[in-house]
């Protein structure tokens, strides 16, 4: 019997140690990839002052939430000013570190601007995606935007496509790219946010403010969006329904992650 509890002890110092070593493991690389992650924040937050004026905004109940004890989620909503609403959304889960850099245009005739960014212990994968919900897609000016966001992604073709799943939303779809890449490439990761940042941002400086009918048609099509990540799901959609419940979600996503109620009537 004795030698069975001193087994049994010896297993559980083991198990003891292997947790710890994890536990270690996981908040170095948090606290490196929040680094990395933050500084990239500072560096696109930078750009979009370079280009407009920005306001920040109260995101009440929803600057600080916290999911299942581990997920911590702070947002952090602005409005730029001539372009619409912009939010920046940081999650850290202990072992991911992820942003959503969210520009949704109100005034001017642009896709919506979506930059996700991942940061997986030492992998990083970034979803830079650009919906089509202008007042008008076949406008000079949304296509002279989209233009330059195409050769923007053509920058990176040499980084292989990462292969991700069919979703319902994906025929908003115009200029895209998945990429993922490694933590001792961050700098070219930085540059690839960064880019596709200030490509979206000139472009849309140099068009003028879309007429109050097209402004009201992009209005419309936004909200149709986010209700169907509400009615349809979506990857993050699913997460915050399940913990805020529907009305819950639908109203974090109109007064700030989206801000369509900030542009109704």
């Amino acid at each position: 019997m004795k030698k069975v509890l001193k087994a049994v002890g010896i297993l559980l110092l083991i198990l003891l140690i292997l947790i710890a070593a994890v536990v270690v493991v996981i908040r170095i690389f948090a606290g490196k990839n929040n680094r990395v992650m933050n500084e990239t924040i500072d560096k696109g937050m930078a750009i979009v002052r370079e280009n407009y004026n920005v306001k920040e905004l109260d995101a009440g109940e929803y600057k600080d939430m916290r999911f299942y004890g581990i997920m911590k989620f702070h947002v952090d909503q602005y409005e730029v000013e001539t372009l619409g609403n912009l939010s920046v959304m940081t999650a850290d889960m202990g072992f991911m570190q992820m942003v959503s850099f969210l520009i949704t245009p109100y005034e001017k005739n642009l896709p919506l601007c979506t930059l996700d960014y991942m940061y997986i212990f030492g992998t990083r994968k970034s979803y830079t995606e650009f919906y089509n919900l202008a007042g008008d897609a076949n406008g000079s000016d949304y296509l002279a935007a989209n233009a330059e966001l195409l050769k923007m992604v053509g920058r990176y073709s040499d980084i292989e496509e990462l292969k991700v799943d069919p979703h319902w939303y994906d025929v908003y779809l115009d200029a895209v790219m998945h990429k993922q890449l490694s933590s001792s490439e961050d700098a070219r990761n930085q540059d690839m946010f960064c880019d596709a940042l200030r490509t979206y941002l000139e472009a849309s400086k140099e068009m003028e403010t879309a007429s109050p009918e097209l402004q009201k048609i992009q209005l419309e099509k936004t909200q149709t969006y986010c209700d169907g990540l509400i009615e349809k799901g979506g990857v993050s959609t699913d997460v915050f329904k399940q913990v805020l419940g529907e009305d819950k979600t639908r109203e974090f996503f109109e007064r700030v992650f989206f801000g369509t109620a900030l542009y109704h009537d």
